[in-house]
């Protein structure tokens, strides 16, 4: 019925119009809604419009740019766009409907009316389709974003989800995001947090201390950091293997040597990224040569000078180099450089400089003629029976001259009768006049001079001497000539002898002869000095079990009062003349009638000799306690016991005393042992302090892993100390209630003896940490200083020395009390 009525008023309408003149009614187009539309998804929407002026135009409905509807009003059905049919479509008054409107639909959209002989009238709608927000998801993609990937995607899910991309994302793209939906039928809120990963970045490395070079022995620390996320691994590399020793990306390289010299790689690895990033560095290790350089100088087919300077070893090699010559080089280790030999070069001193980046030396060598000498003789007989006669000729010179011999005017080479060694010269025969035939002359030659002696033989007669059983000997003379020296040299040979001769002449001291004997054997054998050596240990063990079992107040005689006989037998020995009194040992073994006098019987020593250590005054004990009392018993019993409260005070107060001091050094000894304040120094700006068993730099403290012979003996030696001053007080504490548990040695003696052992570890300890400190550690550092701990430790010292005084003060009074005591 609707349709049929709308056909009806469009025929009625048309006939009006149809009557109506042309051009009496314009053509319009309005609006009958507003023409920005919103709809839910799924809802029913209609754009509607009307016209007026013209009848049947022609309707056209565009999307965008897309024609969705064209109709012919009362003409041809509406021709609706195929994909859109299901949701759009035309009522009779044009208007564009929508039903299950979906999201695709959002757009802008044009009605166009046309009709012949009328202008074109157009509108335009906005039509915007919203879905409602439920259970919307934020998600990424991918799941971890990469630093300098290409796109990192937000996408949040929902009936038709989009995406937030981006691209090439950093490190500072990291957080939290916030999503947030809104419509004017819904909203929606939903965040996430976004983790980019990325690094490692550029390794930086940091060498502590930071030098060109490091000296053998010393130690540094490489530092490797790389920023990234999650945190790298961060391995050192040296020579191609891994290195274990690290911690936290820092190599702790001590006492390091040559041989760890070269370049170390960090490697640091983001296990997330799979990503390597390497850097090396250099690190050098030098070592000075050994000793100083030395400089020589040689000589040259006698005619040219050869100066050396050689300073081997070290790590790089030595520069050498000569100053003052005038063809001086350059060269590593060694440096020869030769010379004409002129008179300007005579006594100049000539110096070598080498230069190396530890330590530069230098050393000096002058060159120098022959100076005048004195010749020198030895005489002597060797193992074949012939009379050997050594002429020496010695004279100071550099480079060392060479001795030359000439018998008479002809050289003198080695053969039968002579031998040519060095600056000597040997004479052998059987046969003393042929020594004498020939004039002998020596000459000491280098590249600036010549020195010459002539030396003459002689050989004179003397008659025996009594005390000598031979009746032969040669005796050599000095004459003095104008080319020369003759030498008449005396050789006396007693039976039982030994002989050796020592020529002089002034100036010059010639070497000794040949050692000759013809008396007793040279001393003991090699068993006999290992008999004695056997003996000893065991004399000195006899000697301390006698004194052991020896009574403690056992009265002495007075070593000031002798027996008659003794008496007599010095007035024997003075009357005789004998002062300097030589023992005869061959009259202990004579017959009684061969002897000139009989020998001293004993004699006992008078009642008046021995002492009673109550009676007699100024008398002192053994243990050197001063006994003197009155003959009284009375008056001798009232001082003694006044004298041995007096003594008990004492003794108890130094006992007390020692127990105070030890117990503080031995609080002192453990906390110096076990602190890490022994030295303080600067590392990069900011201070670092260590002790025995560990190093502390920038508020982190690592052990000392290395194990270094003067840190382990200081150790040793420190432990040692504070167990011993331990033991010491145990026995000191014990000693106030059992003070004397032995007749010879007590507890308190005991711990004196303890402390002073104590005194003697800490001591070493102390000396020890002390010289490697500043002759090693203090080199190596600029900025350093002794710190508490190492304070403490001299303290406990002072402290276990004092308690040891004590103790053995204490040991001392209870002596004397228990030596006085009354008998």
């Amino acid at each position: 019925m609707t349709n049929r009525k709308d056909a009806l008023l469009g025929v009625w309408a048309y006939v009006l119009l149809s009557f109506l003149p042309q051009g009496s009614l314009s053509l319009e187009l309005t609006a009958d809604v507003e023409l920005t539309q919103s709809v839910l998804v799924a809802g029913n929407v209609t754009l509607a419009v009307s016209y007026s002026g013209v009848t049947n135009p022609v309707i056209t409905w565009r999307k965008g740019l897309q024609t969705v509807v064209t109709w012919h009003m009362n003409a041809t059905p509406p021709d609706i766009d195929p994909s859109m049919s299901s949701v759009l479509s035309v009522s009779p008054s044009g208007s564009l409907v929508f039903k299950n409107v979906t999201l695709d639909y959002t757009s802008s959209y044009n009605v166009e009316i046309t009709k012949s002989g009328h202008s074109t009238a157009v509108l335009n709608f906005t039509l915007t389709v919203y879905e409602k927000f439920e259970k919307v998801t934020l998600s990424s993609q991918p799941d971890l974003a990469v630093e300098g990937s290409e796109t990192f995607s937000l996408q949040y899910t929902m009936a038709r989800g989009k995406s937030l991309v981006i691209k090439a994302p950093t490190r500072t793209d990291k957080g939290l995001y916030t999503l947030t939906l809104t419509n004017p039928f819904s909203s929606a809120f939903v965040n996430t947090y976004i983790v980019v990963l990325y690094g490692p970045d550029e390794p930086v490395l940091t060498l502590t201390p930071d030098q060109p070079f490091y000296v053998s022995g010393t130690s540094l620390l490489l530092s490797c950091k790389a920023e990234g996320f999650p945190n790298t691994t961060v391995t050192w590399m040296f020579n191609g293997q891994p290195l274990k020793n690290t911690n936290e990306g820092v190599l702790n390289l001590t006492n390091i040597q040559t041989s760890q010299d070269g370049v170390y790689i960090c490697s640091v690895v983001n296990e997330q990224t799979n990503t390597t990033r390497q850097k090396n560095v250099t690190v050098k290790v030098y070592e000075k040569p050994k000793g100083s350089p030395v400089c020589s100088v040689r000589s040259l087919a006698n005619m040219n000078l050869q100066y050396e300077c050689s300073w081997p070893g070290g790590t790089p090699a030595a520069q050498v180099s000569f100053s003052g010559l005038s063809n001086s080089s350059k060269a590593s280790e060694h440096l020869s450089v030769n010379v004409t030999a002129t008179n300007s070069l005579s006594g100049t001193t000539v110096s070598c400089t080498a230069y190396h980046p530890v330590h530069n030396g230098t050393c000096n060598v002058t060159a120098s003629p022959p100076v005048p000498f004195m010749p020198t003789l030895a005489f002597g007989v060797n193992s074949e029976g012939k009379i050997q006669v050594t002429i020496s000729c010695l004279s100071a010179a550099m480079p060392a001259s060479v001795v030359s011999w000439l018998k008479g005017t002809e050289a003198v080479s080695n053969g039968p009768g002579y031998s040519i060694n060095s600056t000597h010269l040997t004479l052998q025969d059987y046969n003393i006049s042929t020594f004498l035939r020939y004039n002998y002359t020596c000459s000491c030659r280098n590249p600036l001079g010549v020195q010459q002696r002539q030396i003459h033989l002689q050989v004179h007669s003397k008659s025996p001497s009594p005390l000598c059983r031979s009746s032969r000997h040669l005796r050599f003379q000095p004459v003095h000539k104008p080319r020369g020296t003759v030498v008449t040299l005396t050789w006396e040979v007693p039976p039982t002898s030994v002989v050796t001769v020592i020529p002089k002449a002034r100036l010059a001291q010639g070497e000794p002869s040949k050692v000759l004997q013809a008396g007793p054997g040279e001393g003991l054998s090699g068993s006999a000095i290992a008999g004695i050596a056997a003996g000893i240990p065991g004399g000195i063990l006899l000697l301390l079990y006698r004194s052991a079992h020896l009574p403690l107040g056992t009265p002495k005689t007075m070593t000031g009062l002798k027996s008659k006989a003794e008496l007599a037998s010095n007035n024997i020995r003075m009357a005789g003349g004998l002062n300097n009194y030589n023992p005869d040992y061959n009259r202990l073994h004579q017959a009684p009638s061969e002897r000139s006098m009989d020998l001293p019987m004993f004699v006992p020593p008078p009642p008046g000799a021995l002492f009673d250590a109550g009676r007699t005054p100024g008398l002192h004990s053994a243990s050197g306690c001063d006994l003197r009392g009155s003959s009284n018993p009375q008056h001798f019993s009232a001082s003694f016991f006044s004298w041995a409260a007096i003594a008990s005070l004492m003794m108890y107060s130094f006992m007390g005393g020692g127990l105070f001091c030890a117990i503080v050094g031995n609080i002192l000894l453990v906390v110096s042992t076990a602190t890490d304040y022994w030295m303080q120094y600067r590392l990069s700006g900011s201070f670092a302090h260590q002790g025995l068993w560990r190093y502390c730099m920038s508020g982190k403290c690592y052990m000392q892993t290395d194990s270094i012979a003067y840190w382990n003996a200081t150790r040793a030696f420190m432990i040692l100390s504070a167990m011993s001053c331990f033991a010491g007080i145990i026995a000191g504490i014990l000693s106030f209630a059992h003070f004397s548990a032995f007749e010879r040695f007590n507890r308190s003696f005991a711990a004196g003896i303890m402390f002073f052992v104590s005194t003697l570890f800490v001591l070493l300890a102390m000396a020890i940490y002390t010289g490697v400190t500043v002759n090693f550690l203090g080199k190596r550092f600029g900025d350093w200083r002794f710190s508490w701990s190492y304070i403490l430790g001299w303290v406990a010292l002072l402290m276990t020395f004092f308690a040891g005084i004590f103790y053995m003060c204490a040991y001392r009074m209870h002596e004397c009390r228990r030596v006085a005591g009354p008998r």
